[in-house]
Formats: C-alpha cells, sequence, structure tokens
C-alpha cells in the first residue's frame, strides 16, 4: 500500500517522531558522548593517575560516578558474555564440566588481589596510556561479577523442565534458536536478579580495583572507589557521605534505566501468569517500546536471532562402539588426571620453594580460622534471610518494593563502615577477631536472599492451590512446600555467597581508619598485607591456601547438596 492511500493519523504515528523518540534520542546521544570522551581519555598519559589527583570535593563526585559507572558497564557486559559461554559449555558437556566447573570454584575464591597481578600484564599492552589502566579496572571488576552470574546461569540450563525441552526438540530447534528461544528465556528471571547482586558486588570490590597498589606499582584511577579510598585515609567523614550520596544516585539511575525494564520484561519469561497479578511497569520499557529508534535496534538484533530459525539441528551423530567409548572416556579422565597432578606439583615446587612446612601450616591455621567465620556467618544469614525471601518472593508488589532497597545494601561498600567499627572496637576495647567478622557477610549476604526471592517467585500456581485446599499450614507448609521449592536456588546462593565471603575477607580482615588499623588473625588479613608488601610468594601461598580451602568444601559439601537439589526438588 502506498503512503498517499494512508491517513494522516497513521502516517503521524509511522512516520513523526513523538515524546518517546525525543526522550530516547537524548539519553542515547548523551551515552554516546560520554562514551567518545572516555575513548578520548583512554589516551592520556598513565603518569598523572596518581592519589595526590584524587579530589575530595563534591564537585568532583559527578564525574567520577560517571567514570565508575561506565567501568561497572563494561564489565557487566563482559561478565554477561562469559555467562552465556562458559556456563553453557560447562551445562552441556559433561566432559567440559568436569573441568570447567572445578575451575570456576577455584576462580570464585580468589580474591581480587590475587588477580591484581593483571595490572603489569595490562598496563604493558599499552605503554604510558590509561588505557592498560582501564582495562585492568574493569578487568577486577569482572572478577567480583562473572562467576556469580555463570553459576546462575549454569543452575537453569541444568533444571530446564523436561516438557520445554521435549517441545524444543519436536519443534527442530538448532541450538542457536534453542539457545535464545528456550535456554536464554527460561533462565532470565534469575539471571536479572543474579545481575543486580553481581553489579552489587562490584561496587563492593570497586575501591580494590580502582586503588590498588601491588608493590612498587600503583595505580589510582578517577572514580568512586579511589574517591573512597583517599576519604578513608584523610579520615573525612563529609566525603565519605558525599561519596554515599553519589553511589545512591547512580544505583538508582542504574535500577531506573536498566534493572527496572530487565526485571519488568522478566514477566514475558514466566512459564506461568497468576490470574490478576499486576505486570511490572517501568517509564524505560515504555520508552524502548514506543520509541521507533530503539525498536529499529532492536529488530536488528531480532534479526539476527532469527538467522538461525530455520537452520534444522545437525543429524545425530552414530553411537561408537561402547569399546570405543570406553577408550575415549578414559583417555579423558586420564589426561585429566595428569594435568591436575601436573598443576599441583608446579604448585607445590614453587611454594615450598620460598616456604617452609611451617608456614604452610601456619597459613592453613589462618585458613581454619576464616573458614569458621564464614560457616557462623552463612548459618546466621541462612536462618535470617530465606523466611524473608521467601515471604517477599510469595508477594511479587512487596519484591518490586524491596528490590532497590535490598540492591542498595548490596552495592555498600563494607569500607564506609569503617569509620564506625573501627572508633567502635577502639572505644569498648572489643576484639577484632569478633567484631571484625560480620564485615565479611555484609556484602555477600545478598546472594542468599535474591536467589531464594527468585525461587519462591517460580513456586508454581497449582502447587500454592494444592497447599491452600489440603490447609497445610505452619512447618508442615515450610518442609513440603516452601523449602523445597527453594532449596536448589539457596544451594546457588549459599555457594556464592560462601565464596564471596572468603573473598571479601581480604577488605574485612584488616579495617584501616586514618592512622589507626585493627588486623584480624585470617587467612584475608594475610592475604592484604602481603600483597601490599609486594611479597608475591607470600600472597600466591595465601591465595593457593583459600583455594583449596574452597574447591575441598565445595566438593565435599556443597556439590553433593546442588545434585540433591538438582535431583530430588527439580520442579518438573
Amino acid at each position: 500500500m502506498s503512503t498517499e492511500r494512508l491517513p494522516i493519523s497513521v502516517l503521524k504515528r509511522r512516520f513523526v517522531p513523538g515524546q518517546w523518540d525525543l526522550v530516547a534520542f537524548v539519553l542515547v546521544f548523551g551515552a554516546l558522548a560520554y562514551l567518545a570522551h572516555a575513548a578520548y581519555g583512554l589516551t592520556r598519559p598513565l603518569a598523572h593517575l596518581t592519589a595526590e589527583h584524587i579530589s575530595l570535593s563534591p564537585w568532583a563526585l559527578p564525574g567520577y560516578a560517571a567514570q565508575t559507572a561506565l567501568r561497572m558497564l563494561v564489565a557487566m557486559g563482559a561478565s554477561l558474555l562469559f555467562t552465556f559461554t562458559y556456563a553453557t559449555l560447562a551445562a552441556k558437556s559433561r566432559r567440559a564440566a568436569a573441568v570447567l566447573v572445578p575451575l570456576l570454584d577455584i576462580l570464585q575464591s580468589v580474591p581480587i588481589l590475587g588477580f591484581s597481578f593483571t595490572i603489569v600484564f595490562f598496563l604493558s599492552l599499552t605503554p604510558g596510556r590509561e588505557a592498560g589502566a582501564e582495562m585492568a579496572a574493569v578487568f577486577l571488576v569482572f572478577t567480583s561479577q562473572a562467576w556469580n552470574m555463570a553459576f546462575s546461569f549454569y543452575h537453569s540450563l541444568r533444571s530446564i523442565p523436561s516438557e520445554l525441552d521435549e517441545a524444543a526438540r519436536a519443534f527442530h530447534l538448532g541450538p542457536w534458536m534453542r539457545f535464545w528461544r528456550l535456554e536464554v528465556p527460561f533462565a532470565m528471571p534469575a539471571l536479572i536478579w543474579n545481575m543486580m547482586m553481581s553489579m552489587s558486588g562490584g561496587w563492593f570490590f570497586v575501591v580494590a580495583a580502582e586503588a590498588i597498589s601491588v608493590g612498587r606499582t600503583t595505580v589510582t584511577l578517577p572514580g568512586i572507589g579511589s574517591y573512597i579510598a583517599r576519604a578513608i585515609a584523610a579520615r573525612d567523614l563529609g566525603a565519605i557521605g558525599w561519596a554515599i550520596g553519589a553511589m545512591t544516585v547512580v544505583i538508582l539511575i542504574y535500577d531506573q534505566v536498566i534493572f527496572r525494564p530487565l526485571i519488568a520484561s522478566a514477566d514475558w519469561f514466566r512459564l506461568e501468569q497468576e490470574a490478576g497479578l499486576t505486570p511490572s511497569r517501568s517509564w524505560a520499557l515504555t520508552m524502548m517500546r514506543r520509541s521507533r529508534l530503539l525498536r529499529f535496534a532492536g529488530g536488528a538484533f531480532g534479526a539476527l536471532v532469527r538467522l538461525g530459525f530455520n537452520r534444522a539441528p545437525a543429524p545425530a551423530r552414530a553411537k561408537r562402539p561402547r569399546t570405543r567409548r570406553r577408550w575415549s572416556e578414559g583417555l579423558w579422565r586420564g589426561s585429566l588426571a595428569a594435568g591436575v597432578v601436573a598443576l599441583v606439583w608446579l604448585i607445590g615446587r614453587y611454594v615450598f620453594a620460598h616456604a617452609s612446612p611451617y608456614q604452610v601450616a601456619h597459613v592453613a591455621g589462618l585458613g581454619l580460622l576464616t573458614l569458621l567465620r564464614v560457616v557462623v556467618l552463612i548459618a546466621l544469614a541462612s536462618a535470617i534471610w530465606v523466611p524473608v525471601g521467601v515471604y517477599v518472593g510469595l508477594r511479587p508488589k512487596l519484591a518490586g518494593r524491596v528490590q532497590p532497597v535490598a540492591q542498595f545494601l548490596a552495592a555498600f561498600p563494607v569500607n564506609l563502615l569503617f569509620p564506625v567499627v573501627v572508633s567502635g572496637i577502639v572505644a569498648f576495647k572489643l576484639d577484632p577477631n569478633i567484631w571484625l567478622s560480620p564485615l565479611m557477610i555484609l556484602g555477600t549476604q545478598w546472594y542468599i536472599l535474591f536467589n531464594v526471592i527468585v525461587g519462591a517467585s517460580a513456586l508454581p500456581t497449582e502447587l500454592k492451590q494444592v497447599g491452600r485446599n489440603l490447609r497445610v499450614r505452619g512447618w508442615l507448609w515450610w518442609r513440603r512446600v516452601a523449602l523445597p521449592a527453594v532449596f536448589p536456588f539457596y544451594v546457588t546462593g549459599a555457594i556464592t555467597a560462601a565464596g564471596g565471603s572468603w573473598n571479601a575477607s581480604i577488605v574485612s580482615e584488616v579495617a584501616d581508619w586514618g592512622n589507626k588499623r585493627l588486623v584480624a588473625a585470617g587467612l584475608g588479613a594475610y592475604i592484604a598485607n602481603a600483597t601490599r608488601a609486594g611479597n608475591f610468594a607470600q600472597t600466591v601461598l595465601g591465595i593457593v591456601v583459600m583455594s583449596l580451602f574452597v574447591v575441598i568444601i565445595n566438593r565435599l559439601f556443597w556439590r553433593p547438596l546442588y545434585a540433591r537439589a538438582e535431583r530430588k526438588f527439580r520442579m518438573d
């Protein structure tokens, strides 16, 4: 139909920009302009990146906040790409999972300071320029975001209901379309909440990412993290207050522009919708739907996804003889075992070349102290947040109100509490070994809450109705309905929370406020002190011991619990 025959009202709707197009244009143009400015800044010389150039003036905070927000966004994009590739391979290949899942356990146990050696690597990529330092900061933030998202996506892919899998086979979906039509939509509700948690985890470690010293190498990038680090060193409570305000504004912007639309769109991906349930609303999602500019960009992405729609799945391979499969499996396991033995031998050789058996035993003892803190804190957090998460998850309207509050609390850097904690411990002559411990769980307990909320919100409607009809109440309802439903999600959150607590020990067992410094005996304090002193051998020893603790606990406790959750409590 030609445009001459169309009514004027239709032509106006199709071709005349509306108010949402104007809003979208302003946001997109502003983002592109800022990205261009940031890209120009990457060419600046590295010499000016020193702590002395960080101003504590509140007028400098908007620029610092924008730079930190951009680093967090780039790291989130890299984490999402890592999640879609790494977790998918681990979930679909049994042989790959034998390597990738334990490796993920190790990676999440390595504290952010353990990746600080990458600063030298990234700086060498762009000698004398700021770009290398920016890449190092983004990578350090990435290490605090990616593991949680990968665990969540891996768990979702492993728990796809059998009827959905059969439907995908019946429609002959190829691997590409199966991924975008089944696996990503099914995993999206849990992944969105874990993306928010990962973003909050990035805020928790942004101080270490933007202001870090490794021996003689010091990198201090302009941002909220380095602003907080200098405010703590200067004991400036006013500057800390301004930093909290700037963080609040950035978190609210992220919530409104990114996470609120994602939460609202997550309703599309739920397996079932409750009657009478009001869908979540977001002005940004409305803008994306009604803006022609953004609809065009979305259509281009949809066309890319549909490239594989008509591509039939690859024909099934003929089964190899059982004897050949046994030889192949044995060769794979043997190669894997040989690689593990060789790696353990190389690490052990390096460690014992720089440390005596007594030092290794001493560090292992420090690891036991940190382990005791992690066990007690995870137990307390579970007792508090599992009931709260179930209560909130069963009430979608309440979950919408709780989400931004929990997101802000999860993003709150524990370093900002150092003035209160250090002053209180000194004033009341308290034991740092006890009273510094809660700082380890402040930023990681939200993994449990967020995952339990997702599990409770995914509780099937028919199961709720059966419980009501049979009048299942009290402890029986918790034991037969609520806890089995959220158990797989709780295990995912508890694994990540436990690994995050080990990671957080490096900033929680050592608290600085001006010239006052409190140290709690533990493995985190050992690694922090070794990194600050530039003792690479002691840093490696501490990281190796921490990784061994986490991997052994995951193998002996969390993984069997996770397998039981998949086997017994899967909602098929």
